[in-house]
């Protein structure tokens, strides 16, 4: 009998994105009531590409870093 290996489900890329975000809050360099385009300044060339992920999910750039930490599932059904 051969085992299966279970491969983890793929996590989505606004995951990542949100990670890299929690890393930037607990490093001190932006704060949970920062608005969101403040982050933009550290992304730089990417950054055009994450704020299309953030209005495809009805944020705002004056939204609070806080507001995008929040989210618990980046589904999209």
């Amino acid at each position: 009998m051969t085992e299966g290996v279970m491969t983890p489900p793929v996590a989505h890329p606004m995951e990542k994105f949100q990670r890299q975000v929690r890393s930037l809050v607990q490093s001190k360099a932006v704060k949970p009531a920062d608005s969101i385009w403040k982050i933009a300044l550290l992304y730089g060339d990417e950054w055009s590409h994450w704020k299309q992920e953030l209005q495809d999910f009805d944020f705002s750039m004056q939204d609070p870093i806080s507001d995008l930490l929040a989210v618990e599932s980046w589904d999209e059904s």
